[in-house]
């Protein structure tokens, strides 16, 4: 794994509350990476961990972020407002803004998993010139909702397990309102975890390519 130049806890104040949050920068990197995960801890996720791990190694800072405190996560409805996600994960966007160079020149994308992913695309489609490139992993991108799915213009991966049959035709579905320049990977053999062997490693490394190929190419004159 490439080495660290910037490993820390970080606190992020968002509507009254404090969203706790792991930032990694590693030497030289070109991009960074914001995880929206829509229930439980982001930055204890194995799953999460890993991608970012992989995409730390390809030179991308990472911010693994626990958008709803522990009280608000045992609330299942929390888990799917949308809105909240998103104003959420817009205030930590905010905060890679002014936390001064290296963080706020460093092209941004974002990794959403579940209802996360929702919110990264409404992000997306409030902020088309901060946000560079997005990627769900077994996300519900139509949970965003067709006003934001027509207006992303970030270019956008789509992740789904080839098990994870409602799922892929949600997918489906966002990818055809979908306006940008988009890709649909079906991960042969995967359920809606990618718990199967081999699976989440596909996950990471077609992530990964993604965002490093969208994040350096907006650093190009």
């Amino acid at each position: 794994m490439a080495a660290s130049e910037q490993k820390k806890m970080v606190s992020i104040a968002a509507d009254g509350v404090h969203m706790e949050g792991m930032l990694e920068l590693p030497l030289h990197a070109v991009g960074i990476v914001l995880f929206a995960h829509g229930s439980g801890s982001s930055r204890l996720s194995p799953r999460n961990n890993y991608v970012a791990g992989v995409l730390r190694h390809a030179g991308l800072g990472t911010l693994l972020l626990d958008m709803l405190t522990p009280g608000e996560d045992q609330t299942y409805q929390t888990r799917f407002d949308i809105s909240l996600l998103t104003q959420r994960l817009e205030a930590a966007l905010t905060w890679l803004q002014r936390q001064g160079a290296p963080l706020s020149t460093l092209p941004v994308g974002l990794f959403g998993a579940s209802t996360g992913a929702a919110a990264a695309l409404r992000l997306a489609a409030l902020s088309p010139r901060l946000v560079r490139a997005v990627v769900s992993r077994g996300g519900r991108p139509d949970l965003a909702g067709t006003d934001a799915l027509d207006r992303v213009q970030a270019p956008t991966l789509l992740l789904v397990g080839g098990l994870d049959e409602v799922v892929i035709d949600l997918n489906r579905a966002a990818y055809d309102r979908m306006q940008c320049e988009r890709q649909l990977r079906i991960v042969p053999g995967a359920t809606h975890l990618f718990e199967e062997p081999g699976t989440l490693e596909s996950v990471a490394q077609l992530a990964a390519d993604w965002l490093f190929l969208h994040l350096t190419a907006t650093r190009m004159p």
